[in-house]
């Protein structure tokens, strides 16, 4: 399951965050700022989805993720590259190599990554 632009964008409030009540994630925001309703329906639904909890201390609500960034992150560029470069990490490090505004010494650095990963196997 994803989550719309809006949620992600909360998620990475929350990430950030580790935990938070809705005063702390409303301050976080730039301007404008969401209103409360609308962060409590991001909320509601991020947690029908299981991608957030919170425990209840009074009356408020300490909200926390359920799922890692990096777990996110990482079924998100499996997907991206299934469904755009037709499941070939080839295609899409082509893609990404040519196509972005990569400096030679930043393609370098993932020359070396990728290196370190091979002696790995």
């Amino acid at each position: 399951m994803q989550l719309s632009k809006t949620e992600e964008q909360l998620m990475q409030h929350l990430w950030k965050l580790n935990k938070a009540f809705m005063k702390d994630l409303l301050e976080v925001y730039p301007e404008p700022k969401p209103a409360t309703t609308t962060v409590a329906t991001l909320l509601k639904r991020m947690i029908d989805k299981g991608f957030v909890a919170y425990k209840t201390f009074g009356k408020s609500r300490e909200y926390y993720p359920l799922v890692k960034k990096e777990d996110y992150f990482s079924k998100h560029v499996n997907g991206l590259i299934k469904n755009f470069f037709n499941d070939s990490a080839s295609q899409f490090a082509s893609f990404f190599t040519t196509k972005t505004d990569l400096s030679k010494s930043e393609l370098e650095a993932l020359k070396k990554l990728i290196d370190n990963e091979i002696k790995k196997k």
